[in-house]
């Protein structure tokens, strides 16, 4: 049976694409950077709704260290400036390529210094899997989330000494990065987050012993849950668990909030894929914008 993640990312899947294409990481971090998009994004591509130029912007390819592991990433910021604030964008199961990028790129034009690191690097290169399913059972599964919260530790530290300001971090990410963004907005210090239709419940395991619900209470930091209502890989009864969960719990807990889209399905922001919907993706950006501004991260 596909996990929870996989199986919504899969619904999300373009129909009839040819899904045999792979690249190295190294082609992926190239495709962010503009020099080889199609090559590592071709198996799921449509037509790409929104280009973010990298104009007057320092974007591009970085690294940084945990536990002796050179963590790969890829950051954009406005050029020459300092004191920034800073949001970590968490990767789709896909991993890091041209719309993480993008997205990086978007809120380095609204002042931000963006950082999306390759959470899965150590356990393999996504860009090189046709095969959904065993993307899921040779990278996907083996990733632990003590090592995924580690990295995020690294790359806020990274930030601060790049440029940006540590008092000021946000986070948001995608279906799987969704999840992750519940799950450090307990861990790290962050002042907010935006999570796109994130899974929320799930079985512990030794990779993942809790999961958004579970850690719910103890949120530091509030996040804006954008959900689908119809996501058919999040049932909406999981988004009344967690606002449960989040209603008992500390005071960014309870601010935290939910927006969900009558008719948008999983995925719904991912604009280089059939499941992308114009009208809630620009309302959830703009709501996104106006959450990190008012729990003070921009």
């Amino acid at each position: 049976m596909l996990h929870d993640d996989l199986q919504s990312e899969f619904h999300a899947l373009l129909p009839g694409r040819d899904q045999g294409q792979g690249a190295t990481r190294r082609t992926a971090l190239q495709a962010a950077l503009g020099l080889g998009y199609a090559a590592a994004a071709a198996p799921l591509m449509a037509q790409t709704a929104i280009k973010t130029p990298a104009d007057g912007l320092t974007a591009g390819e970085v690294s940084y260290t945990v536990g002796g592991f050179k963590v790969p990433a890829y950051r954009a910021a406005p050029a020459g400036k300092t004191g920034l604030p800073v949001v970590l964008v968490i990767q789709e199961i896909f991993g890091v390529h041209e719309y993480i990028a993008d997205v990086c790129r978007r809120f380095a034009r609204a002042g931000y210094l963006a950082i999306a690191p390759e959470l899965y690097a150590r356990q393999g290169d996504p860009a090189t899997y046709g095969e959904v399913a065993k993307l899921m059972a040779e990278v996907v599964s083996k990733v632990p989330d003590a090592q995924v919260l580690a990295d995020l530790d690294g790359a806020v530290q990274w930030a601060g000494a790049n440029g940006g300001d540590l008092a000021r971090v946000g986070i948001t990410g995608f279906c799987w990065g969704g999840r992750i963004t519940w799950l450090y907005a307990a861990h790290g210090p962050v002042k907010a987050g935006v999570a796109w239709y994130g899974r929320l419940v799930g079985q512990s395991t030794e990779m993942t012993p809790k999961h958004p619900v579970d850690v719910a209470p103890i949120i530091k930091g509030p996040v804006l849950g954008l959900y689908g209502a119809a996501d058919t890989g999040i049932p909406l009864d999981t988004v009344d668990k967690m606002k449960s969960a989040l209603a008992n719990g500390s005071a960014a807990a309870k601010a935290s909030e939910f927006v969900v889209y009558p008719e948008a399905p999983h995925a719904f922001h991912a604009d280089y894929r059939a499941s992308f919907r114009k009208e809630p993706a620009e309302d959830g950006w703009k709501r996104a914008l106006a959450w990190f501004k008012a729990h003070g991260v921009a």
